[in-house]
């Protein structure tokens, strides 16, 4: 089944506009266990839009973008999912669209999201690459993860198991697939270890994993090295001149967009941060420095004060 390309104006239209959030919206496909519908972003290109609020039971745990890639030789999908049952519905959406099969899987990062439906896709004789680090992220902490999943969404994690990559890398896995360039690579450290982008260098499109954010707010962990992510961000993934980001989380947009919720983010809060440690600021009094200007993300309440106290604790010694 060979795929029609979408009208251009209508892509650009897609990616060059805020779309609305969806923190508040419990599920948007019912007649699935995917939070979303894929859409088609460019010709040949789709992601399932997860939620933008926190995993739950009514998302299933669906809260990041299961993308995949069409091409005349297979399908590459970016993301296990959350869950076998998740794999699984993003592969009955996969056989919706074409007949060609899926032939390898990308995780972008160690986390459960990421890594938890490799179960399912291991079950189907698939290639699943990782990062080295990612893959070591996943099996110190999949078990832990597996089992939160499974207290959170309860029968929705049925089958699921920590299932490891079958392949990693260090630097770069590039396959051409179909006549289609697809490019994972590793940039430097960023939000997680093991972050690793997904580049189409002949569409100029990049799904970026959790190096980007736009309509929720980033997390930052205690592993979460802020200085790194900003280095990374300048040196590596701006200059991919990205025309099209897919990003870990929220909807597909542009370099602007996502430029302005995560490295700049990244930026003021740090300039926050420190102007409160050089006043003579303590702990308790930076959580609460201004984060007014990013108030409208999703996740603001959960993440705000949580972010400027990481900060505060890498900077402190920096």
């Amino acid at each position: 089944m060979r795929l029609l390309p979408l009208d251009l104006a209508l892509v650009s239209a897609l990616v060059a506009l805020p779309a609305l959030a969806s923190e508040d919206i419990a599920d948007q496909y019912p007649a699935s266990l995917l939070y979303s519908k894929p859409v088609e972003v460019i010709p040949n290109v789709f992601s399932a839009i997860g939620a933008t609020a926190p995993p739950t039971y009514e998302n299933a745990g669906h809260n990041n973008n299961l993308s995949f890639i069409i091409t005349d030789d297979g399908v590459v999908v970016v993301n296990g999912g959350g869950s076998y049952l998740l794999a699984k519905a993003l592969h009955d959406e996969i056989k919706v669209v074409t007949d060609q099969p899926v032939k390898l899987v990308l995780n972008e990062n160690g986390q459960g999201h990421a890594m938890l439906g490799n179960s399912y896709w291991a079950e189907q004789g698939v290639e699943i690459v990782a990062h080295v680090d990612a893959a070591a992220e996943f099996e110190a902490y999949g078990g832990q993860s597996l089992r939160a999943t499974q207290a959170r969404v309860k029968e929705r994690a049925d089958q699921t198991t920590v299932t490891l990559p079958t392949q990693t890398f260090e630097d770069a896995y590039v396959v051409v697939m179909g006549g289609t360039e697809i490019e994972a690579r590793y940039l430097g450290p960023a939000h997680s270890p093991g972050d690793i982008v997904v580049w189409l260098p002949q569409q100029s499109l990049v799904i970026s994993g959790d190096m980007a954010f736009h309509e929720r707010m980033l997390p930052i962990f205690e592993h979460t090295m802020t200085a790194d992510w900003i280095e990374t961000w300048e040196a590596a993934f701006e200059p991919l001149g990205a025309t099209y980001v897919v990003p870990g989380h929220g909807h597909p947009t542009n370099m602007d967009q996502v430029r302005r919720y995560t490295h700049d983010y990244l930026v003021y809060l740090r300039e926050k941060v420190g102007a409160h440690l050089e006043a003579g600021g303590g702990l308790a009094e930076a959580f609460y420095v201004d984060q007014t200007p990013y108030a409208h993300l999703d996740t603001f309440e959960e993440l705000a004060t949580k972010n400027a106290g990481r900060v505060y604790e890498q900077m402190e010694f920096e």
